[in-house]
């Protein structure tokens, strides 16, 4: 009796050792394959030489209307594509690689690429913009009239996103900002600057409504502007040193 007990017993053992055995196994397994799952992951969520898709349109027709790429918008990710983004993160003081990454697709307001391949933006608080908005509209506040009074500043920020919301413009801040031409301080690269506090909440405050030039599409100093076309928009208000108009 006692001896086909202790068989019993072994055998119960023996069955836990085997079963243990197999679940570090498949434990360990898992842990192994979760790196190169990630892995795999993340090489999804960037765009370079040799990807093709949706998201490679949409780069090549954001780039292509801003005046960085002259190519097909044909989804392929070639040689042009790449030339292409390094120009566009070249002006925009971002690392020149070649390969749209979180930042690059940040820059050019395509923010749910930029969470997929890890860049963790997360609300603001102001009317549901992300930090990166905030950040970049400040910039832009900050590049084209930190000399201005507050008010200025936010009119600033409350022009580019009249434009956001105009068919006539691009549907992103960031698109927005960076359209070739659009203004002085992405072409003299005041826009890379660190903003202050004040073009930060000034940022936040056109975001959460706040439109001292009652919905104008433009603005210029007269003293300095060269175009002869701005001079015929309608002005709508002046504040400090800038003509607001639509």
């Amino acid at each position: 009796m006692k001896k086909l007990i202790r068989v019993s017993v072994l055998a119960l053992a023996l069955t836990a050792a085997v079963s243990a055995g197999v679940f570090f196994t498949l434990r360990s397994e898992s842990h192994a394959s979760a790196p190169a799952a990630y892995e795999a992951a993340l090489e999804a969520a960037v765009l370079k030489k040799g990807s093709t898709g949706s998201d490679v349109k949409t780069v090549q027709s954001k780039l292509k209307r801003w005046g960085y790429y002259s190519g097909s918008v044909d989804g392929i990710y070639g040689s042009q594509t790449k030339k292409a983004v390094e120009y566009f993160q070249r002006k925009n003081g971002l690392t020149v690689d070649g390969i749209v990454g979180k930042n690059t697709f940040a820059a050019l307001g395509m923010m749910s690429q930029a969470n997929a391949a890890g860049g963790g933006s997360s609300s603001s608080g102001a009317s549901g913009y992300t930090d990166s908005d905030v950040y970049l509209l400040a910039r832009c506040i900050y590049g084209e009239a930190r000399g201005e009074v507050y008010e200025g500043q936010v009119a600033v920020g409350a022009v580019v996103l009249n434009r956001v919301k105009s068919s006539a413009f691009p549907n992103t801040i960031a698109g927005v900002i960076y359209q070739k031409g659009a203004f002085t301080a992405v072409s003299d690269g005041q826009i890379n600057l660190t903003p202050n506090q004040t073009a930060i909440n000034a940022a936040k405050d056109a975001m959460n409504g706040w439109d001292p030039t009652y919905g104008c599409l433009y603005y210029y100093n007269p003293v300095t502007a060269t175009s002869s076309w701005i001079f015929s928009r309608e002005t709508v208000t002046t504040i400090g040193k800038h003509v607001f108009a639509i």
